[in-house]
């Protein structure tokens, strides 16, 4: 069939958990399909542009930038229209002509909206079916966030988008053809928004164990984080971790460190970095190698998210323990003490982290049935089988 991907990142190079999920559908999808990449971009990627041309039959980009003035402009529109924030601010005119353009040149069977951002540009190819992914429940995921922030007017827009959020993500379950949904959780989440039963087909986010290799640690002593550091909910659960864990940690181990790694961390949280906590925040780091190498475990110590954390999926590809809070690893099928040590409190994250930093056998155990649930479980070529049942049913009315 002819597939229209939309999608809010480009998918290449899979250096973030948004990229890593689209990129390994997109490789499943051009294995049974035709599929026409339409993508935002940041900045210059026409680098990485042929990468994807290799598996579609088409690859087309629509630079987009964002900033404090523009964002005060969308929240403007938001104020005066009553839609959601972050989708008026990702409602661009070029991709609009540029998927009208698409749809008028060339008939697409299907129109695959990745992320709630991009149903407003699927909702174009009036005779397509229409499949909405959602990678997580993004109303949920603001809630969550809106719930530990302070009173202020920040807390109070953000209360204001979620429920906006509730409306529009229900409004599209109902509207699609097809929803998938990436964990039972998040599938009764849409179901709450859209006010009725939504039958989401549960497809889990996947990883490619050969692309995913084991990481050989030698002599692993640090404590490590990796993600996107401008993502709001990995903001909120470092800087927990630091003020309220990582003080537990050094009064035990005092020399050991903790590595924050991952593209455009806040000045809050870069001023935390030096020798004398212990703690070295890097940025982006394009080759993250070194940093696993010598990682004795991953920590995910996340309070606000929705959908699945494909770091953890990584990590367990990696062969890297886990400490995380039981938000954190929610919608993955581990069990705690076999697979991952969880802690939900400071006193038990930090005891967690402790363990696997004095036992060895212990995150020799985690690491090896981590890489087993990734092979077994959450590799592509198995996870993503279920994506040709619901491209049965377009055949079917297409």
């Amino acid at each position: 069939m002819n597939v229209l991907l939309l999608t809010q990142v480009l998918p290449y190079p899979p250096d973030s958990g948004p990229k890593v999920k689209t990129w390994n559908v997109l490789k499943y999808l051009a294995q049974h399909h035709e599929v026409t990449l339409v993508s935002f971009v940041r900045g210059d990627q026409s680098a990485d542009v042929p990468h994807l041309q290799r598996c579609c039959r088409a690859v087309h980009t629509v630079p987009m930038t964002r900033g404090a003035a523009g964002d005060a402009w969308y929240m403007t529109r938001s104020l005066l229209t009553g839609q959601p924030f972050l989708m008026v601010r990702d409602d661009r005119a070029a991709m609009r002509e540029l998927v009208d353009w698409l749809a008028a040149e060339q008939r697409f069977d299907v129109a695959h909206a990745d992320q709630l951002n991009m149903a407003q540009y699927a909702t174009r190819v009036s005779e397509a079916f229409k499949v909405f992914d959602a990678h997580n429940t993004l109303w949920l995921l603001y809630k969550r966030l809106w719930q530990t922030m302070k009173p202020g007017l920040r807390k109070l827009l953000l209360g204001r988008d979620w429920r906006l959020l509730k409306e529009y993500e229900g409004r599209v379950c109902r509207q699609f053809d097809a929803v998938l949904a990436v964990s039972e959780e998040d599938k009764a989440a849409l179901s709450e928004a859209a006010g009725c039963p939504v039958d989401a087909k549960v497809i889990p986010i996947a990883v490619d164990t050969e692309e995913v290799a084991l990481i050989e640690r030698p002599d692993p002593t640090h404590v490590l984080h990796i993600g996107t550091m401008y993502w709001p909910p990995n903001i909120d659960g470092v800087l927990w971790f630091i003020h309220e864990v990582w003080p537990l940690i050094r009064e035990r181990k005092p020399g050991v460190q903790f590595d924050v790694v991952g593209s455009r961390p806040p000045r809050e949280i870069i001023a935390l970095g030096g020798d004398e906590r212990g703690i070295n925040v890097t940025g982006y780091v394009p080759v993250p190698t070194p940093y696993l190498q010598r990682a004795a475990l991953m920590v995910v110590p996340l309070r606000a998210g929705g959908g699945m954390r494909v770091k953890i999926l990584n990590a367990m590809a990696q062969g890297l323990p886990i400490v995380s809070t039981t938000l954190g690893y929610e919608g993955i099928a581990v069990t705690p003490g076999e697979d991952i040590l969880v802690g939900d409190t400071p006193e038990e994250f930090a005891a967690a982290v402790l363990h696997l930093l004095e036992d060895a056998n212990l995150a020799a155990c985690l690491a090896a049935n981590g890489r087993r649930l990734a092979e077994e479980t959450y590799d592509y070529r198995r996870a993503c089988t279920p994506l040709s049942e619901v491209y049965a049913q377009a055949e079917v009315i297409t």
